[in-house]
């Protein structure tokens, strides 16, 4: 079963214990040149529920934001059946699955602050790696923001992209295309967009060896049990604690951290969807 398809289970499984809140509005990014971003800026568009939880989700695969905000009158959104937009993660495509997704992690959001679970702070950026000399740490996905950690712990560091003209040699890594590359290094730091572009179990798969596997990011605010079950040690998300802060700032182009922290959840301090749901009923 895929990802999707399991996280999309739970997520029914949530909204069985009865109607969870509908949605009341989609927060999109503005438009900035890529130069003017900074680490998480204008990247991700907030799926806000009724009662406030919100959802993350990356725009910024192909022409997403662009149709995003080109459309964003015309999703019917609204008022909708946050758990039928949920359903396009799992049974659509682009601008259905990135809503999708959104909509899933704000169920989450949900799911968690009914059940009185709250993540533990995040101790650093890089999903608590300890990145050391002996280490050989594979990153997925180019997180500038996290280079220079790394490079000064004198661990080697691989770096995964698909762009071909971020490929070479750096001053302390090298950046390559080749995801097999990933199978010699025993500590993986990953963004959370493998699970909006189909690529979750293929890269997993390529870091067979490694001891511990972080995905980090805003948009990984999902159900970990499907990630902990393939092998993820560690989901970083970005925990909002002020939300109408937190959509302000992300309308503006600005950042979000005063509004929210980094989290994190481990196999060990996870009690299971199942546990949650429990507490909920």
């Amino acid at each position: 079963m895929s990802f999707a398809a399991e996280y999309l289970a739970r997520i029914e499984a949530f909204a069985a214990l009865g109607a969870p809140p509908r949605v009341r509005a989609l927060h999109l990014p503005p438009a900035m040149p890529v130069e003017e971003r900074n680490a998480n800026q204008g990247e991700f568009c907030a799926l806000e529920l009724e009662d406030g939880s919100l959802g993350l989700s990356y725009v910024l695969l192909d022409d997403t934001l662009e149709h995003l905000r080109d459309g964003t009158g015309g999703f019917a959104l609204a008022g909708a059946d946050a758990l039928a937009v949920a359903r396009g993660y799992l049974d659509g495509a682009g601008l259905r699955k990135t809503l999708g997704f959104a909509a899933a992690n704000a169920l989450t959001r949900c799911l968690f602050d009914r059940a009185g679970f709250v993540p533990a702070a995040s101790s650093d950026s890089i999903g608590q790696m300890n990145p050391g000399p002996e280490d050989h740490i594979g990153m997925i996905g180019l997180f500038r923001p996290l280079l220079g950690r790394i490079v000064a712990s004198g661990a080697r560091l691989t770096v995964i992209e698909l762009n071909p003209e971020l490929a070479g040699a750096r001053d302390g890594y090298v950046v390559t295309l080749d995801a097999e590359a990933l199978a010699g290094c025993d500590k993986v730091v990953s963004t959370s967009t493998l699970l909006l572009n189909d690529t979750l179990d293929r890269m997993l798969g390529c870091c067979r060896n490694a001891r511990w596997f972080a995905m980090v990011g805003p948009g990984a605010g999902c159900l970990p049990d499907a990630l902990f079950a393939r092998g993820v040690t560690l989901v970083g998300g970005n925990w909002v604690v002020d939300g109408p802060g937190f959509i302000d700032a992300l309308g503006r182009g600005e950042s979000t951290s005063a509004f929210s922290r980094k989290s994190a959840i481990t196999p060990a301090d996870y009690p299971g969807t199942k546990e949650l749901l429990r507490r909920i009923r």
